[in-house]
Formats: structure tokens, C-alpha cells, sequence
């Protein structure tokens, strides 16, 4: 069967289906029967209704899947259960961070309200006696090994 008898027969059926010369609307405007034909009869359409043709199945497939795509996303997004589930999970993921980070932030809090109302000043005997102090010298062991870090990664 050739292209062209293929695509003359739904010319034909328009043509049959109304002798009359009705308008069809669309996209606002009306298009007459014999406007229609004589766009069906351009090559360039024809070529372009049988690339959309020979695509049918994969459109059909492609829709197919975003159906159950929005279907899936519909009951997920209705499910009470599953998003009550879900709400629950990140509560109990977040809640020792939370835990955390408040404990840090009251810390710093403390520790800026002391250093506000201590007004000495610190001498040197008195970064000397600070250097002993633990949890400095995890500071400083931190900071070497970072600055360490940052000075490879920029070699």
C-alpha cells in the first residue's frame, strides 16, 4: 500500500462525512472543510502525520508511564499513613541533631555571657596555664590538623 493512498483515504472520508461546508473550530478559530483538505494534501503535513503515526507506540508507552507515574505520585501524597510514617521518620532522625545543636548553642550562649562579665585581662602566665588545659590543647591539635588539610588539598 503506498503513502499516498494511505493518506488520501482520511481526505476521502472528510470529504464524505459532510458535503456541506461546515466550520470546525479550533484554537479559536474556524477552518473550513476544503482549508482542512488542502492541508492534508501538502506533503509536508503528510510526512509530519506519518512520523506522528510511526511514534504512536512510543507516545502510548511514554503517557502509560506517566499515568502511574501521577497515580503513584496521587496516592503517596493522599496516603495519611504513609505521610504520618514519613513525618514520623524525620522527627526521629532530627530530634537527637536538635538535642545537640541546642546544647551547643546554650554552651556558646554561656560562654560569651561569662566572657562579657569577666573583664581581666589574660597574661602570658595565663595563656601558659591555659595551654594545659585539655580541652585546648584538643583545639589546637584540631586546628593544626585542619589547616594541615586545607594546605595539601591546596598543593
Amino acid at each position: 500500500m503506498s503513502e499516498t493512498s494511505t493518506l488520501e483515504k482520511p481526505a476521502q472520508n472528510v470529504s464524505t462525512l459532510d458535503n456541506t461546508n461546515t466550520a470546525a473550530e479550533s484554537n479559536g478559530n474556524f477552518i473550513t472543510e476544503d482549508v482542512l483538505l488542502e492541508q492534508l494534501l501538502k506533503p509536508e503535513v503528510q510526512e509530519s502525520l506519518t512520523v506522528l503515526i510511526e511514534s504512536l507506540p512510543k507516545l502510548t508507552e511514554m503517557v502509560s508511564f506517566l499515568t502511574k507515574a501521577y497515580d503513584l505520585t496521587q496516592m503517596i501524597a493522599t496516603d495519611r499513613v504513609l505521610i504520618e510514617d514519613f513525618a514520623g521518620g524525620i522527627r526521629e532522625f532530627i530530634k537527637p541533631v536538635e538535642g545537640k545543636v541546642k546544647e551547643l548553642a546554650a554552651a556558646a550562649i554561656e560562654a560569651n555571657d561569662r566572657a562579657q562579665a569577666d573583664q581581666s585581662t589574660i597574661g602570658v602566665f595565663g595563656l601558659l596555664r591555659m595551654l594545659k588545659d585539655p580541652q585546648v590543647q584538643q583545639t589546637f591539635r584540631f586546628a593544626q590538623a585542619f589547616l594541615n588539610v586545607l594546605s595539601e588539598q591546596k598543593k
